[in-house]
């Protein structure tokens, strides 16, 4: 089969679509014939040699792909061959195939395309696992999201639409803040010019937000502590502004806050797997009936990957990049 190589660490240019042995799936696993996959920030870190897979998981790029279940490995009887599927991934998802759990395996929510489904699992799995698994987002409480333009971004402000949740966004254009505005963001910061610390304070009445969902890490610490309310949590999902800064741990303790930092990729399988069921139980619905749905910004084939990641890390796309996988 052919998949995208890393020939060596570096920029896109080293991204090559080249010939590779096709996976055959272990006990316990299920072998997706892949329609597309999406590109990730983790990605480009890869690429670069700075965010190598799990021990035992695919060198391939790609954390989660769309497709059609092509065999089973022994003892795997919860889907059937010929199946629509997405999956998240450890690895591996920039290719014609794929091996993967059967936990991190769900069925395509209808109406979504099969290319477009790709757009889900990692958005869906990250935002579900931090906002309502660690953090306990409710209806009427506000949430925070940088990056508000980002796959993750667009998602978050979805379905915290869905809950009822207040939304605060931060993004670095107006065409990004507009399309956040669409999707349900009700109050929009553009970080190159307002202090999205002060907005929170000014729309929350001085109570501040209830979870924030970050992507910049070191560079937004000590002001996302300021701009969380009382009994507030920050959950650190990205790395963009750096890994490294002080954490005042009074000011913590005066709002009894919570800091947590979490990915998905290295998780336990057990722990992938619920959340994936529970992906399925409850956001699943809501994409059915419309109320979420992937925000795509391209679509490029397989073989374009490097193109793609230029998009990503240029920054000028709203939502996801989609790789397809074009078949005879």
């Amino acid at each position: 089969m052919s998949a995208i190589v890393a020939t060596e660490p570096g920029g896109p240019e080293v991204l090559q679509w080249t010939t590779v042995t096709r996976p055959e799936p272990a006990p316990g696993e299920v072998l997706v014939q892949v329609a597309a996959s999406a590109v990730n920030r983790a990605d480009l870190l890869q690429r670069q040699g700075l965010y190598p897979p799990p021990p035992g998981a695919s060198t391939i790029i790609g954390l989660e792909c769309s497709g059609i279940v092509a065999a089973l490995g022994p003892g795997v009887a919860s889907v059937q061959v010929g199946q629509p599927v997405v999956a998240l991934l450890a690895g591996g998802g920039y290719a014609e195939a794929v091996a993967v759990p059967v936990g991190q395996v769900m069925p395509v929510p209808a109406p979504i395309d099969l290319i477009d489904a790709a757009a889900l699992p990692e958005v869906a799995c990250t935002v579900w696992s931090n906002l309502i698994m660690v953090a306990g987002l409710q209806q009427g409480q506000w949430l925070l999201v940088h990056g508000g333009g980002s796959g993750i971004g667009t998602f978050a402000i979805q379905l915290a639409r869905a809950m009822g949740v207040r939304t605060v966004v931060t993004a670095g254009s107006q065409a990004k803040l507009a399309a956040c505005e669409r999707l349900g963001a009700e109050v929009l910061v553009n970080y190159r010019e307002q202090d999205f610390v002060q907005t929170c304070a000014e729309v929350t009445g001085g109570h501040g937000v209830d979870v924030i969902l970050d992507n910049m890490g070191a560079a937004y610490l000590e002001r996302n502590l300021t701009a969380l309310a009382r009994n507030g949590h920050l959950c650190v999902i990205g790395l963009q502004g750096g890994t490294k800064a002080e954490l005042d741990l009074g000011a913590a303790l005066r709002k009894n806050a919570t800091v947590h930092a979490m990915s998905l990729r290295g998780r336990p399988e057990a722990e992938k797997a619920e959340i994936c069921r529970q992906v399925v139980e409850h956001v699943w619905p809501w994409v059915q009936a419309g109320l979420i749905e992937p925000v795509i910004g391209a679509r490029l084939p397989m073989e374009q990957a490097a193109t793609a990641h230029q998009l990503l890390q240029d920054g000028d796309v709203t939502g996801k990049v989609l790789l397809t996988v074009e078949r005879p």
